[in-house]
């Protein structure tokens, strides 16, 4: 079966069809920039964009970077512009998309999805907690493969600031850090989750996971696997899919 799924995030929207018997993209994925300001019309235009590109008329997933209650109301929008907060972000993009069915969740929530059932997660049961570290830090916090959703733990408080401002791919690139400096710093954000929820598996995603090579092996101190995300940044688009597909 295929369906499907876009990813929204604070640099780009992305979106292919997906094979879900697979866990694979169809098609090589279709991109553009995420608009700046990242308002919820002009965000809605990309993703018309995005899915208009393949011709797709079918169910579409997509994911956004904030808390989704209830599969269309965004309560937050830490990296998007702050007139989202409060919109009924399902029925904005159905209608945009010409009334396709819709299904909205977290985007951390579908990356963690796809690990969970393709990649790094499968199989693996206790707690287990996806980090996605791009413009933010996106989180997914499983319990024996179920998923507690909207847990946005790169809020937490680090050093005084929101965690994702001092230890995301946007903190690495803003201030210049090494990957040793920055690994010093998502160290030291792991060992806070850590102490808070005791995982036994940290699957770090992200488009900075298909260089996981440079900064993991720097991380030492933390007792849970680390291990990068295996559909790497693809897995949004993915998850996005799957729940499409549970909601038909």
């Amino acid at each position: 079966m295929q369906i499907f799924g876009v990813d929204i995030g604070g640099s780009g929207i992305k979106g292919a069809p997906v094979d879900l018997d697979r866990g694979e993209l169809v098609q090589e994925r279709f991109k553009v920039l995420t608009p700046h300001p990242a308002t919820p019309e002009s965000v809605a235009d990309g993703v018309k964009e995005v899915v208009g590109h393949f011709g797709w008329t079918g169910p579409v997933g997509i994911t956004f970077p904030g808390v989704v209650t209830g599969g269309s109301t965004i309560r937050t929008a830490a990296n998007v512009d702050k007139s989202w907060i409060d919109t009924d972000a399902r029925a904005l993009f159905g209608e945009r998309l010409g009334g396709l069915p819709v299904t909205l969740l977290n985007d951390a929530d579908a990356a963690g999805v796809a690990e969970m059932r393709f990649g790094a997660g499968r199989d693996r049961r206790g707690t287990v907690i996806m980090l996605t570290l791009g413009t933010g830090i996106g989180s997914a916090l499983f319990t024996d493969g179920a998923l507690v959703p909207n847990t946005e733990l790169g809020h937490l408080e680090l050093n005084g600031h929101d965690a994702e401002k001092r230890a995301s791919t946007k903190a690495k690139e803003d201030h210049e850090l090494s990957w040793e400096q920055w690994a010093n710093r998502v160290q030291k954000y792991l060992a806070h989750v850590e102490m808070l929820f005791s995982p036994e598996l940290f699957v770090i995603g992200g488009g900075v996971s298909r260089k996981s090579h440079k900064f993991l092996p720097l991380i030492k101190g933390i007792a849970a696997e680390i291990v990068p995300a295996q559909l790497q940044n693809n897995a949004g688009i993915v998850g996005a899919a799957m729940r499409a597909a549970d909601a038909r």
